[in-house]
């Protein structure tokens, strides 16, 4: 069963935000995140450390697209077109109507409600378009921001997994949360 039709992401919109396709001149800009410790601090992989990454990373959502298990946009600020950020949805299983949402943003940019304007869209969208029934999120239990956002979005907590990520030489564990369809308000945020 195909979700999306053509051959991109559609574009999502908020205030201040657009979710875009990310194409591959986006390549150092995401780069510059997914290297960035503090923006990884409690991301399920290490740093990035070669640039070559952010071009490999975007040729695999482009693969991952078409076989829609993975839809990923990067998050452009609206009044300057800077890259600020990433949301996706992955493990995207389209019989059972459910995927898992992540996201990353800057951290010169944290504080200022950006993901939250993103992650709104990107729920809309998905409950509304996609017709989704669940949306899950695996959150390290140290992230207190992203805990935060994803229960004002109206996220309930559903777990607790002992020793779930291997980063590096550092074992961590995770809290899952969920979210369903009925559940969603597009005021909650």
């Amino acid at each position: 069963m195909k979700l999306i039709e053509g051959d991109r992401l559609p574009t999502l919109t908020s205030n201040r935000l657009e979710l875009r396709w990310l194409e591959q001149c986006n390549a150092l800009s995401l780069f510059d995140i997914y290297s960035n410790p503090e923006a990884m601090r409690y991301w399920c992989t290490t740093p990035w450390a070669n640039p070559s990454e952010g071009t490999e990373c975007i040729a695999s959502i482009h693969r991952c697209f078409s076989a829609q298990s993975l839809f990923e946009w990067g998050v452009f600020k609206t009044d300057d077109e800077k890259l600020i950020g990433t949301c996706t949805l992955a493990q995207i299983d389209a019989d059972h109507r459910r995927a898992e949402i992540g996201f990353m943003l800057r951290p010169d940019c944290w504080g200022h409600g950006y993901m939250t304007d993103a992650l709104a869209a990107l729920l809309e969208f998905s409950f509304k378009l996609l017709r989704l029934h669940r949306i899950e999120a695996d959150v390290d239990p140290r992230n207190d921001a992203s805990i935060r956002l994803l229960e004002r979005l109206g996220f309930q907590r559903e777990g607790y997994v002992r020793e779930r990520w291997l980063v590096g030489e550092e074992i961590n564990d995770g809290i899952l949360y969920g979210l369903l369809c009925h559940e969603y308000s597009p005021a909650t945020p």
